[in-house]
């Protein structure tokens, strides 16, 4: 099994080039300004520390922000930093400084004191000790960080994707999340590839900086440090040109942005994925602009409307019940006839419309595993209510948290399961086909509903509101460019629940790249050649 998925992930590798590469390269560029960030600001907290005692309690700190779990900490850097880019670097920034602080500190207080003894003698001042002296000699140690710290962010690296910022842990949650063990796989193979190369780099850097290390006269150590020679400058060197290549990714990274440049954000499952990929190509198609698509928002609506506020993102795919619910805070059940409604109030309070509402409803439901259906003839969601307490149900995890989620429909059907787990949208069919969950929240148009072996429940007491799939603009973007409306209004009507049912079970279990079922889709509607 294994073997197989080997080798299904490097034909991947093989076939799907250009997407790897293109994440491989963001996925370097993020973890390299982190990593020369951390460098910078690493070893001035570093130098504080050893210089100064009774500064001592900022190692603490250092290592309290290091415990923070890494999406609560992007959830905090959201609402202040925004999405994307900005928000990762910092992130991954706090967390690369722990190793780098400590390791330096450490590096300069374990210097031989006769060497430094030796070197007040001579007339050294405080600073030429520091740079001559101090930092030359901890500099092993400071390598050191560097290693660990780079290898731990190139890692964590791949958490970025799930607000936006790209990367190869792109690859890692979309084959997560369309049930692609492959994709996962060939993402985790080059993010491992990526720390190895880089740990090999900077360990033969290291071995330059240790240098006089089986020297056990510190006299002679002093004389190669006073006269500043060549091993002293390699160190310094080797850090200046680190930092040249973090100005210029950093150039690269953030000069690409234009005005002519149209973010669109989508949501992490399959049928997002799809639309994005959808809206991506028949904009580029039909006008002059150019699209940045950032695919699996972690958070879903909770992430990208704040995004939407703030300019990160300019258009997403949504559904009418959650813009109801979710963003405007509506109580009721939302219903078709309130879309002109829901339409006015995204205008007058976010300056936002909806543009091109494609034609299908994809609504929550509620199955279980058809052996539990037959077993207590389960038919309707009061039928599942009756033996709720002998069952455990799965979800993802915003649905817990939804106005119109887990704790409304339980106190609406009185359910009372036996134990409830938070499950991603990718494995909950995984789950449950094994019987590791008994109930769980299905969309209408999921691709896997086909091959599962499950029963979907009739809604009896009709809770669950329309959720007609349409698009989210910014009004600012449709006025600097009107084009862009044309083009979204060709979606309207164009997907029905059967075409989007059909579009996701191609996906996720025929194993097609949702960029080529949305290219096929579009093809087929002769949107584009």
């Amino acid at each position: 099994m294994l073997n197989i998925l080997l080798e299904e992930s490097f034909s991947l590798l093989i076939s799907d080039h250009e997407f790897f590469m293109d994440l491989l390269i963001q996925h370097i560029q993020l973890s390299l300004i982190s990593i020369l960030i951390a460098i910078v600001l690493g070893m001035i907290i570093g130098i504080i520390v050893s210089e100064y005692e009774k500064n001592k309690w900022i190692l603490s700190v250092v290592n309290f922000v290091y415990t923070i779990p890494s999406i609560a900490l992007f959830g905090l850097l959201i609402p202040i930093s925004g999405i994307g880019d900005v928000s990762a670097i910092i992130a991954l920034t706090i967390y690369a400084l722990l190793p780098m602080v400590k390791n330096t500190h450490s590096g300069i207080t374990n210097i031989d004191k006769g060497i430094l003894e030796a070197a007040r003698g001579m007339g050294s001042t405080k600073f030429q000790m520091l740079y001559k002296i101090k930092i030359p000699l901890a500099m092993p140690h400071i390598m050191a960080g560097i290693r660990t710290m780079a290898v731990m962010t190139i890692a964590l690296a791949g958490i970025a994707a799930f607000i936006g910022a790209g990367g190869l842990g792109v690859a890692i949650y979309r084959g997560i999340t369309t049930n692609n063990m492959a994709m996962t796989i060939a993402g985790s193979i080059l993010i491992a590839i990526l720390a190895i190369v880089v740990d090999f780099i900077l360990g033969q850097i290291e071995k330059i900086t240790k240098y006089g290390k089986n020297d056990s006269k510190f006299v002679n150590k002093l004389k190669k440090i006073s006269k500043n020679n060549e091993n002293n400058k390699k160190p310094v060197a080797i850090v200046a040109i680190i930092l040249v290549i973090g100005l210029v990714g950093g150039g690269i990274l953030y000069g690409s942005s234009s005005s002519e440049t149209i973010n669109i954000a989508s949501k992490p499952y399959t049928e997002q994925y799809i639309l994005g990929y959808m809206l991506k190509e028949l904009i580029e198609e039909k006008t002059d602009l150019n699209v940045k698509l950032s695919t699996g928002i972690a958070g879903g609506v909770s992430t990208i409307h704040p995004g939407m506020e703030k300019g990160d993102f300019d258009l997403y795919p949504e559904y009418t019940g959650t813009g109801w619910m979710e963003v405007l805070k509506e109580g009721g059940t939302f219903t078709t006839e309130q879309n002109s409604e829901l339409k006015s109030k995204y205008n007058e309070k976010y300056n936002m419309s909806w543009v091109g509402m494609y034609g299908f409803e994809n609504t929550y439901g509620i199955a279980v595993n058809k052996e539990i259906a037959d077993k207590y003839n389960l038919k309707t969601y009061s039928d599942l209510a009756k033996v709720s307490n002998d069952l455990t149900f799965g979800a993802e995890p915003d649905f817990f948290e939804r106005n119109d989620g887990y704790n409304a429909i339980s106190e609406k059907y009185n359910f009372n399961f036996k134990d409830t787990k938070d499950m991603d949208v990718g494995l909950k069919y995984n789950a449950i086909n094994d019987k590791k969950i008994d109930v769980v929240v299905i969309y209408t148009t999921d691709g896997r509903l086909i091959s599962s072996n499950i029963t979907i429940l009739k809604d009896d007491l009709g809770f669950f509101p329309s959720y007609e799939c349409g698009n989210v603009v910014r009004n600012e973007v449709l006025k600097e460019h009107p084009e862009l409306k044309e083009v979204l209004l060709k979606l309207e009507g164009l997907i029905s629940n059967e075409d989007m049912a059909k579009m996701n079970y191609q996906v996720e279990v025929e194993k097609k790249d949702p960029k080529d079922v949305a290219h096929e889709f579009l093809k087929e509607k002769k949107l584009v050649d």
